[in-house]
């Protein structure tokens, strides 16, 4: 089901290259689709909700009837949750908000810069089978933290034309309430052109299938997007304090998502990666999704033997995962070793889950290795910054003649006319 590596009969190279199946090139589809939408807005969009979801709707718009109707079905209890998920939510990301600056260090010099939040943000759910509370919490509660002006939900419908009782109670505990009942490539276009009924919106921001990444992708510069999301990944760094059992279901915890995705486990103990690969086995057989958790183990799961911490340190900092799990005696002495990690989960008690659902950071991660260079979803993906910079006329006498000198050596003469001007006419 899973191999055991020696580290010391691979290369770094090896563990590096996951094994990707090829997805198939929908490009060609999808543009067609955003072509018609962009040309025929609610026709296009209603014929493409009716073609892909089976539902045959009078109005893509969900009502406060529907609102209050979801928020019935699934009861006080899990509405708690939520709130509380929300309210751990709402106080992380408030840690992020940004207040811009002002300097006037120099006589007749103000500069700085404003910090403006988005105007319109369009926030994708997917719907039907995965449908998915959390990603509504974890993309509007940073939006509302930033103040955007308008915050617009898009979730694909069932045959019945309802949504997902989970996704409307989250929305209402976000405070979301415009929200459409259409989902693809049809509702990042409606998203990024704007239809008679659905707003054109600034940014995209939420995880769809290769159609709506591949969409996605290709509105980029129309709209902004917050990321391209690929297959979902753990990598699990242990020693011999770590508990088999724990490993085992968190590694599965991720494999279940997708037969793409990819936990690995990184071990200094040999009887640790045999404890695990057992439980993997055990634990398999008892899960709903154990066919999907099984092709994702068999084609990207891997338990690797590392000489020591450090060693497991480097393959963790090569392989740059989107979740990293410190399953070690002291975690805390391992933090400032990770350099490349879109969330790190400290010790033996802290399950990816809890990051995914609940405690607070957000689980919109970079995949597929590009923890390397980008970042979670945050409230600085929700606001635009703007220098500003203000010179007194004395001020600009004092360095215009070599801003002037500097254009001209750039080969810009109206650059340097504008310059020159202003001190001529001094």
């Amino acid at each position: 089901m899973i191999e055991i590596w020696d580290s010391r009969e691979i290369s770094l190279a090896d563990i590096v290259s996951r094994r990707e199946a090829e997805q198939p090139d929908v490009s060609g589809a999808v543009g067609g689709i955003l072509a018609d939408v962009r040309q025929n807005g609610d026709t296009a969009v209603l014929a493409y909700t009716k073609r892909f979801d089976g539902a045959n709707l009078a109005d893509m718009k969900v009502t406060e009837e529907e609102l209050q109707a979801a928020r019935q079905q699934v009861g006080e209890s899990y509405l708690r949750i939520l709130a509380d998920a929300a309210e751990n939510i709402r106080i992380y990301h408030q840690k992020q908000l940004r207040q811009g600056f002002t300097m006037a260090e120099k006589p007749g010099v103000v500069m700085g810069q404003k910090i403006t939040p988005l105007a319109k943000v369009g926030i994708y759910v997917p719907g039907g089978t995965a449908a998915y509370p959390s990603t509504v919490l974890m993309n509007a509660i940073p939006a509302k933290i930033a103040g955007v002006g308008r915050v617009v939900m898009v979730t694909p419908p069932g045959q019945d034309g309802k949504v997902n009782a989970g996704v409307l109670a989250a929305a209402w505990v976000a405070g979301i309430t415009e929200i459409f009942k259409v989902g693809g490539a049809q509702a990042v276009a409606a998203l990024s052109y704007g239809t008679g009924t659905i707003p054109k919106v600034d940014k995209i921001v939420g995880p769809g299938n290769l159609y709506v990444a591949t969409a996605k992708r290709m509105v980029y510069g129309t709209v902004d997007i917050d990321m391209i999301a690929g297959p979902s990944d753990v990598l699990v760094v242990a020693d011999d304090t770590a508990n088999p059992a724990f490993v085992a279901a968190d590694m599965l915890a991720q494999a279940e998502h997708d037969e793409l995705a990819a936990a690995v486990l990184v071990t200094t103990s040999q009887a640790l990666a045999g404890a695990v690969k057992q439980q993997l086995a055990s634990q398999l057989s008892t899960l709903p999704r154990k066919d999907i958790a099984q092709a994702s183990l068999q084609a990207n799961g891997r338990i690797i033997v590392a000489q020591c911490v450090q060693e497991a340190m480097e393959i963790a900092n090569a392989l740059a995962p989107e979740h990293l799990e410190l399953c070690v005696a002291d975690p805390f002495a391992l933090l400032p070793v990770v350099q490349n990690a879109g969330s790190i989960f400290l010790g033996n008690n802290t399950p990816e889950a809890l990051g995914d659902y609940y405690a607070g950071p957000n689980h919109t991660l970079p995949t597929g290795g590009t923890a390397r260079f980008s970042s979670p979803l945050s409230v600085d993906d929700f606001i635009k910054k703007s220098s500003f910079l203000y010179y007194s006329a004395g001020a600009l006498a004092k360095v215009g003649a070599d801003v002037a000198t500097f254009a001209d050596s750039e080969g810009l003469g109206g650059h340097a006319n504008s310059v020159r001007l202003r001190m001529d006419e001094k």
